[in-house]
């Protein structure tokens, strides 16, 4: 390919149609002051995938909750699931592609052992909404569940109880823990009159429990620090999808997702002092607890809090240094990240890059910040979020490395927009970018991959 000449192959007129500003869906666009670079992993390489259906542009898709009926399809056998989901399908429109993608990873699913590559290149295509089963395929493709069937049940009663067990101990207030010194004192001494009642007499309440205590080990001290942060979670919540009933408004079911988000965030800043909560975590926690909590299998979907925790933090783990802020002039911080996303640019479209960068001075911080920070969450409609997500999380490459390719394939596909553009057009475009055919960008993004690699 030459860096002034883009390929044919992205030129072509089926790509060329777009959608107006008022087919967009509503869209929530925090702005974060986050501050992470991916950890290296095995380069694995799926296939290129075919190319979408003739179409000028697809309509945007809606999310349903899984079905129930289909709670047990991993333990069916692959042939009642190709014909069950056949007739599924043939009522609800579901398109071939989808319904052959839907058997090969419920076959996948049904094996003692799990394949993990043939499954990440099944799930990179795309898994399909109606069957219920990317709960099941995000906790392997995360390492979250074993690729062994028979220890699924084991590892899941593990980290279930060890989330609560987390939750017990860090959600206590001081006043709970005070109670719970005060039973343990009098379990160790029953001398005193004060002890055997369980209350502490004056002198026994140390500096550290003391209300008014300033010290760094006052455990009031450092409940009211985590307050600050337990307020800024709550209002970031809150704020969470606020087009989506599932997370926002005042029933029951929002009310309840809210206060599970809430306490994941509050549990994960607690044990990891080092960068504790930064605005925008909650939107990358939100499509797993939705996923998870929408599992059709209702045990599943019980413990999607617990699950949705573990999963978070191995999510994160590749992109925590984006973070922290005292890494983001690093070369692991967020703005070594968007400086390699603007040499990616400038590799595979040199034009493009010269006039966003030189000639209209469109600085890739201004929009590329919520982009890789948010993992795309805030530039498409929720569905599209999740398709998107099935490729990023199916790259053993990384999932840093296919969103920088995404993030590319998103400039590339606006290019001649953003070549017409000054620089208040083109940030304007960029920081809302328009409704797209997300299975083309997703085509392009792979085409992007080093042609040694292909």
């Amino acid at each position: 390919m030459g860096k002034d000449r883009i390929p044919d192959w992205l030129n072509s007129s089926l790509w060329s149609t777009t959608l107006s500003d008022d087919d967009r869906l509503h869209r929530h666009s925090p702005s974060p002051t986050t501050s992470a670079a991916a950890a290296s992993e095995p380069i694995f390489q799926p296939p290129v995938p075919v190319p979408p259906p003739a179409a000028a542009s697809s309509p945007q898709s809606t999310v349903t909750s899984p079905k129930s009926e289909l709670r047990d399809q991993v333990d069916k056998n692959s042939n009642d699931n190709s014909n069950d989901n056949d007739q599924n399908a043939s009522s609800s429109g579901v398109s071939p592609d989808d319904i052959s993608r839907q058997a090969q990873l419920l076959t996948e699913l049904s094996k003692k052992v799990v394949n993990l590559r043939e499954l990440r290149r099944i799930a990179s295509q795309g898994i399909p909404d109606g069957a219920g089963i990317r709960s099941t395929v995000w906790k392997l493709l995360l390492g979250y569940l074993p690729p062994d069937r028979a220890q699924w049940s084991s590892e899941l009663a593990k980290k279930r109880s060890e989330y609560k067990q987390f939750k017990e101990e860090l959600l206590m207030n001081p006043t709970e823990i005070t109670r719970k010194l005060e039973k343990s004192s009098v379990h160790d001494n029953d001398h005193s009159k004060s002890e055997s009642s369980g209350l502490l007499s004056r002198s026994q309440v140390t500096r550290g429990e003391h209300p008014l205590s300033l010290g760094e080990s006052s455990i009031w001290n450092q409940f009211f620090q985590d307050s600050e942060i337990v307020e800024q979670i709550d209002r970031d919540v809150k704020r969470t999808h606020p087009d989506m009933d599932f997370f926002s408004g005042d029933s029951h079911l929002a009310k309840s997702n809210q206060d599970a988000l809430k306490d994941i965030l509050i549990v994960f800043a607690k044990l990891n002092p080092g960068i504790r909560y930064v605005q925008g975590m909650n939107e990358i926690l939100a499509p797993l607890f939705y996923v998870f909590r929408n599992d059709p299998d209702e045990e599943m979907a019980a413990a999607a809090e617990a699950d949705s925790f573990f999963c978070f933090v191995e999510l994160l783990s590749g992109f925590r240094d984006h973070f922290c802020k005292q890494l983001d002039n690093s070369i692991v911080g967020i703005r070594a990240t968007i400086t390699r996303l603007s040499q990616f640019l400038k590799e595979h479209d040199e034009e493009l890059w010269r006039h966003l960068e030189i000639t209209t001075k469109v600085n890739p911080q201004f929009y590329a910040f919520r982009w890789i920070t948010l993992l795309l969450t805030q530039e498409f409609n929720f569905a599209d979020s999740l398709r998107i997500w099935d490729t990023l999380l199916s790259d053993l490459e990384g999932p840093l490395e296919t969103l920088l390719r995404v993030c590319c394939a998103m400039l590339i596909l606006v290019r001649q927009r953003l070549l017409a553009g000054d620089f208040t057009s083109n940030l304007k475009l960029l920081q809302n970018y328009p409704p797209s055919n997300i299975s083309h960008l997703l085509y392009v993004a792979n085409k992007l991959r080093p042609q040694a690699a292909s």
